[in-house]
């Protein structure tokens, strides 16, 4: 498969580049930075050099074409104000989602957020961050050319992963490991199986290849 990851240089989406080419994958890593690259050559991918906040659409379907699946995994990050949530967390996911229908990319899963809601009110910097996630996942669940997938993962830590999860349409609060995210997000690109779930992570009892398949299943 050729996989294409937007926020390439990402903490989650380094470790899924790994996981990726380490089974055989093309993986293409979309960055803005030039120092970045050699990060990304390292975890096994190709670095694009594309600013998602910027970019055209057509820019950004090029990237895409001839790919079997795309990631959004980019964020503004937890330093960034307001207008970043707006632009990165929302804009870019919604110019990732239009270039992916452009380049004929069906296979489209969303890193998002636990609590992510287009109607969450308030002022502060998270609850900006929490309306664009849901905005942009809105947007995304609304395109008929896309088989999406949306994963909310809940509190996000650096632990080594135990590859043992709870992955659910609900799944109550909980934190989970980026290495268990990146392992659960290999698994989501690789089928459309889970196409038109919006589903939740967090840590569990239940190895990852078998979450995927039970909510699959459903």
């Amino acid at each position: 498969m050729r996989i294409v990851i937007a926020g390439g240089h990402g903490q989650i989406a380094l470790r899924l580049e790994r996981l990726l080419s380490a089974r055989g994958d093309e993986v293409a890593g979309i960055i803005r930075k030039p120092e970045q690259a050699a990060e990304l050559r390292a975890a096994g991918a190709d670095p694009v050099l594309l600013d998602l906040e910027s970019a055209s659409v057509e820019e950004v379907a090029e990237a895409l074409r001839g790919a079997d699946a795309a990631v959004f995994a980019a964020g503004a990050g937890p330093g960034s104000g307001t207008s970043r949530k707006e632009t990165v967390d929302k804009g870019a996911a919604v110019l990732f989602a239009d270039a992916a229908v452009r380049a004929g990319v069906r296979r489209f899963v969303v890193v998002s957020s636990m609590g992510a809601d287009p109607h969450h009110t308030g002022t502060e910097v998270f609850d900006v961050y929490q309306r664009a996630k849901g905005e942009a996942d809105a947007y995304v669940t609304a395109q008929d050319a896309l088989d999406w997938t949306i994963l909310r993962p809940g509190s996000l830590t650096d632990e080594p992963g135990t590859g043992l999860v709870r992955l659910a349409a609900h799944t109550g609060r909980g934190s989970v490991a980026r290495d268990d995210v990146a392992a659960v997000l290999a698994d989501l690109v690789e089928s459309s199986s889970t196409a038109g779930l919006t589903l939740e992570l967090i840590e569990g009892s239940v190895p990852v290849a078998v979450a995927v398949k039970a909510v699959a299943g459903n």
